[in-house]
């Protein structure tokens, strides 16, 4: 793994932390993902967690958060959507999250699920290749070039 940013690491301490109670899978997503892949640098502004419902019921509300229904656009929907500014980098928890393509939505949910260690800490992504393909699916520019990393 390239060496991270100290924010970013410090950021995904939190997130392990934060997550350490979860009782299903949980993935993190996005650039965090790129950047845990081992894909060179990579710019991370923020952190995207997939959660259970379940789980953002217990865990949200441990770290001041309500777990509310997100808000929904064109592209993009959560069930449950929070954001958390406590690390350093902000974090943004998301369960039951969809992704609008050609007009029906359909659920984002990894089904690989990777380890990765910094030390103790322990955290997940799907595998590079369904990584990419969902950062593909997303289809916007930045995601398209984070994909194009994961080649």
């Amino acid at each position: 793994m390239h060496p991270l940013a100290p924010p970013l690491e410090r950021s995904l301490r939190a997130v392990a932390g934060a997550m350490a109670d979860a009782r299903d899978p949980w993935w993190i997503i996005g650039s965090g993902a790129v950047a845990l892949l081992s894909a060179g640098s990579v710019t991370v502004a923020d952190l995207d967690i997939l959660l259970s419902p379940d789980d953002a019921a217990r865990i949200l509300p441990a770290l001041g958060l309500n777990a509310a229904p997100g808000g929904v656009d064109s592209r993009f929907r959560s069930a449950i959507y929070a954001r958390w500014d406590a690390p350093e980098l902000p974090v943004e928890f998301m369960a039951g999250f969809a992704l609008n393509h050609d007009g029906q939505w359909q659920n984002v949910a990894p089904t690989s699920r990777i380890a990765h260690h910094l030390g103790e800490t322990v955290l997940y992504t799907p595998s590079r290749e369904e990584m990419r393909a969902i950062l593909q699916s997303f289809g916007r520019p930045k995601d398209l070039r984070r994909a194009e990393m994961l080649r």
